[in-house]
C-alpha cells in the first residue's frame, strides 16, 4: 500500500472567556487587536500582518522561524479568506499554510461565539488536510490551543 498523501483531520477546541462576546469578537475582527494574540510570537519575526476582515477578504500573516525550531529563518505564510461573518456570533475562513513557497495544509476554520450569563463561550472547529511534510494534525490542534491560551491573555489585559 503506497503512502497517504493528504492527512485529513478535524478537531473541535471549546473555550470559555469571562468577557461578552461583543470583545471576544472584536478581539477576532480588529486587525491590531487579532495581531497581538495571533501574529506576534516570542521567537518568531513578524514581517507582515495584514487583515480585509469582511466576506470576501483575506488575512496574510508572514514571518520567519526563530532559532528554537528545525527551520530557523523560514518563512512561513499563511493566507486566509473570509466566506461568512455574523457580528458577535461566527466567522468561518480558509486558509492555507506554506513553508518556503510551498504549500503544506488547507484549513476550514469555524469560530462560534456563544453568549453565557458568565461571559462568552468560543467553539473552534478545524478542518483541514495535511500534506506530505507537513507539520500534521496534532502540532496544529497544539497550535490552535497555544493561539486561544494567547486570546484569553489578551482578554484578561
Amino acid at each position: 500500500m503506497k503512502e497517504q498523501a493528504v492527512v485529513p483531520s478535524t478537531f473541535v477546541i471549546e473555550r470559555s472567556y469571562p468577557v461578552p462576546r461583543e470583545r471576544v469578537f472584536a478581539a477576532l475582527s480588529q486587525e491590531e487587536k487579532k495581531r497581538r494574540w495571533y501574529a506576534e510570537r516570542d521567537g518568531h519575526d513578524v514581517a507582515d500582518f495584514t487583515m480585509d476582515f469582511r466576506v470576501g477578504g483575506e488575512s496574510i500573516l508572514r514571518y520567519r522561524l526563530g532559532p528554537d525550531t528545525p527551520f530557523e529563518g523560514a518563512e512561513i505564510v499563511n493566507e486566509e479568506q473570509f466566506h461568512d461573518i455574523v457580528p458577535d456570533r461566527r466567522i468561518v475562513s480558509a486558509s492555507t499554510m506554506s513553508l518556503a513557497g510551498r504549500h503544506f495544509s488547507v484549513s476550514l476554520v469555524t469560530i462560534e461565539l456563544i453568549a453565557t450569563e458568565t461571559g462568552t463561550d468560543l467553539v473552534c472547529i478545524h478542518q483541514g488536510v495535511f500534506f506530505e511534510g507537513a507539520d500534521g494534525p496534532e502540532m496544529r490542534e497544539a497550535g490552535w490551543r497555544a493561539l486561544l491560551d494567547r486570546l484569553a491573555a489578551t482578554l484578561a489585559q
